[in-house]
């Protein structure tokens, strides 16, 4: 009898041991076999040493530091242009802009259509997305992903929109690279309802990204969350303004604020309160989405990889921000131009706080987001980038990727100084050549990341190696270069150069300093950000 008791409780935990096992297999191989989500933050002229884990003791952003301590953080991340336009094409092609023809932000004179007196003509570029292209929207759509884009595009008009280009879904993605009504609703967006009156855009965008992962709880998806913020026009709220007002007074006032560096002006402080102000607005942004994917249970089924376009605007445009001890900012040729925050986060697979000193560039994303997504890598379309995935996983060997120089092409004028120049980056060696004068500059970016020192005439044989090697892949690739303009006159030239660094800094310095007066009031609405009383 104890016997045949013994044999029907051993059955018994045998069949209950079967079954447990059996359904912990299954979940096992549920979870293993379901398909990633996909989120990327691109942020647009974020400088890489606007947020606090990356230095800067102005601005505020928890949310986004904190995503980065659980991601694996590239401290030689890169942008592959030092604008907008062809570094947003670069993202979503995996090609460099000199492939795909978009070499300068879209809408800029090219050619004799040039009205600068410059000393070259900038060569002509493409309108849009080119069509024959497989964008990496479109490669996830026919993978079997539900593909959401929100906010800035300005890439191409009709034909070239994010509903052209593998988007199911577009919430204020057009042709224009400015918010056309500012960051405050009414927005003059034909892509977007406009919110309640005051309505901020950055948290509207974020708020459009949060439902979409609300409403796709079901289905895999690539959501593409690209900010207009923090572009100028700089905007914030009264609130905002300040608070960063009196943390600037608490931490010093500067009598000085910029720095003329060849061509113009820099910024080389960070206390601007109204761009503070719109960081801390992107930051709550970013936050919101987190949150919802948090809420939904989705944060451990989603890759995020949040990045800029260039670098952060510390001359032209607004002024706005300091990129030190990087030399330069959005639109130059040197560090600050082009190295961004760069950070993939990849669920079960990143630990905090990893680093990894790879240079790394924005190409690589395409073949990235394929290889997490066990989808088939298209190396005849992002024939510019390298998967990162050995990388994510730590492997010993890279391969291709410790081996491979970066490379840089900007045959343009920028908006904030920046000079026409191909640029090459060879482990820690960093070439620019000037087509201007067709000089070129060396530097050792191990020892010198300010780019203080120019090796060139030191360095020769380096130099001359690598001057080989960008020849070679211009060469290769068919790079359109600037001409000789015949309307320069240089006297005219000089006299433009010397108001820049004259009179033109000493109103930037008058003007900048006024944002931190008590009584700053940019007008009556504060940009609209102040809600009407109902």
């Amino acid at each position: 009898m104890l016997k045949s008791n013994f044999l029907n409780l051993a059955t018994k935990l045998i069949a209950i041991s079967v079954v447990f096992f059996s359904c912990f297999s299954a979940v096992a191989l549920e979870q293993e076999s379901k398909k990633l989500n996909f989120l990327v933050f691109l942020v647009d002229d974020l400088g890489k040493m606007d947020l606090g884990i990356e230095g800067s003791n102005f601005y505020e952003t928890p949310h986004i530091d904190k995503l980065a301590t659980k991601s694996m953080r590239f401290t030689n991340g890169y942008a592959a242009a030092p604008v907008c336009s062809p570094s947003r094409a670069s993202i979503l092609l995996g090609t460099y802009p000199v492939r795909h023809g978009i070499t300068d932000y879209l809408g800029v004179k090219t050619g004799t259509n040039w009205k600068r007196n410059t000393k070259l003509l900038p060569p002509s570029i493409s309108s849009g997305l080119p069509k024959n292209d497989i964008s990496i929207a479109e490669a996830m759509q026919q993978g079997g992903y539900k593909t959401f884009f929100a906010g800035k595009w300005h890439l191409g008009k009709k034909g070239s929109l994010p509903e052209d280009s593998g988007f199911d879904i577009n919430i204020g993605g057009h042709h224009r690279g400015s918010p056309p009504g500012g960051y405050y609703s009414p927005y003059k967006n034909p892509k977007m309802k406009n919110g309640k009156l005051g309505e901020s855009l950055t948290l509207r965008l974020a708020q459009e990204t949060a439902d979409f992962i609300e409403q796709n709880k079901t289905q895999p998806f690539f959501a593409y969350l690209s900010f207009y913020a923090v572009h100028g026009p700089i905007q914030s709220t009264e609130p905002l303004w300040k608070k960063y007002q009196n943390k600037a007074v608490k931490q010093g006032l500067h009598e000085k604020r910029f720095k003329f560096d060849r061509t113009k002006s820099v910024r080389q402080v960070q206390d601007n309160p109204i761009y503070a102000g719109m960081m801390e607005t992107l930051d709550n942004a970013v936050g919101l989405v987190l949150n919802k994917l948090k809420e939904t249970g989705q944060d451990k089924n989603t890759v995020i990889i949040f990045t800029s376009d260039n670098g952060g605007v510390s001359s032209g445009d607004a002024f706005a921000t300091s990129s030190l001890p990087y030399r330069g900012g959005k639109g130059r040729q040197w560090e600050g131009g082009i190295r961004e925050p760069f950070y993939i986060y990849t669920p079960q697979l990143t630990k905090k706080n990893q680093l990894s000193d790879v240079p790394v560039i924005a190409t690589d994303i395409y073949p990235t987001i394929l290889d997490l997504a066990k989808l088939p890598l298209l190396p005849n379309q992002h024939k510019d980038g390298l998967s990162l995935l050995p990388l994510l996983n730590n492997q010993k060997s890279l391969g291709k990727l410790n081996e491979r120089n970066l490379f840089w092409h900007y045959p343009h004028y920028g908006n904030q100084g920046g000079e026409p120049s191909s640029i090459i980056r060879s482990g820690n060696w960093k070439l620019i050549h000037y087509y201007e004068d067709g000089r070129d500059e060396l530097y050792n970016l191990e020892q010198d990341i300010s780019e203080q020192n120019d090796l060139v005439a030191i360095q020769t044989e380096k130099a001359q190696e690598l001057r080989m090697l960008l020849d070679g892949w211009l060469k290769e690739t068919g790079a359109l270069t600037p001409v000789i303009n015949p309307n320069f006159d240089a006297e005219k030239h000089a006299k433009e150069l010397h108001q820049a660094e004259t009179s033109k800094m000493k109103w930037l310095e008058s003007k900048h300093a006024k944002y931190l007066k008590a009584d700053y009031i940019p007008n009556k609405t504060w940009w609209d950000s102040k809600i009407p009383k109902d």
